[in-house]
């Protein structure tokens, strides 16, 4: 049997009838990848959101957020980015045990039947880039210690790799010493890293495994390599990602664009005969 965790990333929701960078309106771009998971075949086992699910870290903005999510009828896991404030989301969803682990960190495991998800927070309070400190990265060792064999997908918001997007990798995550790298690289059950923050689908190897970052559910981050190129958002088709794993403990990642499409249309006719 195929199970899936489905991951939005990058919702960045603000108060009702307000919109980001006074253009963008968050809320009817994740309403409409709400209705685009439900759309799904495969029903998911959860969904898990990347970060950033607010855009100032109000505790209005997460009840707002927390209203778009109500349709979704799979368990939900969250986790920080730098536009968010750790105790505001707590307090929306009072429900998620899994947010309060004793620490400040947000920094938790679940078994999704055959998969393991395990999230790092990499939040730096008041400031865009992330960082992993001697606690947290103390922390996520004991998690993956707690199971090495069954797949392990881990969640954070600031992807460990460098994209060669300029201004993004200025505020991306800092491990100059390479000790997020070290712990990662110990657990071979770690099939992917799975980040939000860039607005992108990107992918890389690293610390023997992959790491990629989603898209976001409404506005993507400029596809401009140049070394001098601006900070500049475009309004490409928002989508999300799906995780598909086996039984046999394969996992494949899978890009889904939000939207309404034409089709599925068969590639035979009904008397099995190819369609030219």
């Amino acid at each position: 049997m195929i199970r899936t965790l489905v991951q939005l990333s990058d919702p960045h929701i603000k108060l009702p009838g307000t919109q980001a960078y006074g253009r963008v309106d968050t809320a009817r771009f994740l309403r409409e990848a709400v209705q685009a998971v439900g759309r799904l075949k495969q029903a998911p086992q959860a969904v898990v959101l990347t970060g950033d699910l607010t855009d100032f870290g109000r505790p209005d903005e997460y009840q707002h957020l927390r209203e778009l999510l109500q349709p979704i009828e799979c368990p939900i896991y969250l986790l920080p980015g730098n536009h968010d404030e750790r105790e505001a989301l707590r307090g929306a969803f009072p429900g998620h045990a899994w947010l309060r682990n004793g620490t400040p960190f947000v920094q938790y495991a679940v078994d999704l039947g055959g998969l393991r998800l395990v999230t790092v927070d990499t939040v730096v309070p008041g400031a865009s880039h992330g960082e992993v400190c001697a606690v947290r990265l103390e922390q996520l060792a004991q998690l993956l210690a707690q199971d090495t064999v069954t797949p392990t997908l881990i969640a954070m918001h600031h992807p460990p790799f460098r994209t060669m997007i300029g201004h993004m990798d200025e505020i991306g995550l800092r491990d100059p010493d390479g000790a997020l790298a070290a712990v990662v690289a110990r657990h071979p059950q770690v099939r992917r890293v799975i980040c939000g923050h860039l607005h992108r689908l990107i992918q890389a190897p690293w610390a023997n495994t992959i790491a990629m970052t989603a898209p976001s559910t409404a506005h993507q981050v400029c596809l401009d390599l140049a070394e001098d190129a601006p900070s500049a958002f475009t309004m490409e088709p928002p989508g999300f990602l799906v995780h598909a794993w086996s039984e046999e403990g394969d996992v494949v990642s899978h890009a889904v664009p939000i939207g309404r499409f034409e089709g599925p249309f068969p590639f035979h006719a009904d008397d099995g005969q190819l369609i030219d």
